[in-house]
């Protein structure tokens, strides 16, 4: 049994995830946090760390029956074979996904951020107390004490 690696539909990683594990197939979709803006909020999502990409440990007969899997687009090739990734490799995968989650962002008292939507956007203000949905912050330029959702904040680039 080796790694192999799937092309999926675009956006279709975790569906197709989904299924191959009820295939029977041991699956591995690196995911990570990735920031995305809409009009009103920022909202740190999982996505894949490679898009289309997924990575199944399989023999060779069942990998091509993967192709069966709604969603699974083709075996990824390498040489003329089925590309074999090695152990090690998925390995290091996996601690990068660690490491990186370590480093996710977290907020402190005293913490300059910058409101990154809303009526107040591009404001910068100095932490003054952490919610668990709202963080309250003194907004300086305005002398201004707000209350504002954690997830419309992003730290000031000079942090």
């Amino acid at each position: 049994m080796q790694w192999h690696v799937l092309y999926t539909a675009p956006r279709a990683e975790k569906q197709v995830a989904n299924r191959l594990e009820k295939f029977g197939v041991e699956v591995f979709l690196p995911l990570h946090l990735s920031p995305r803006r809409w009009s009103d909020r920022i909202k740190l999502i999982e996505v894949p760390l490679f898009s289309s990409y997924i990575f199944v440990r399989t023999n060779l007969d069942t990998l091509r029956e993967t192709l069966t899997v709604q969603g699974v687009l083709r075996i990824v090739y390498y040489n003329h074979k089925p590309a074999v990734i090695r152990e090690k490799e998925i390995i290091a995968i996996q601690t990068f996904l660690e490491l990186a989650r370590e480093k996710a962002v977290n907020f402190v008292v005293d913490d300059d951020v910058l409101i990154a939507c809303g009526p107040l956007k591009n404001i910068s203000g100095k932490i003054k107390r952490i919610g668990k949905k709202y963080i309250l912050l003194h907004l300086e330029q305005l002398g201004l004490t707000v209350s504002v959702a954690v997830d419309q904040v992003v730290k000031a680039k000079n942090n």
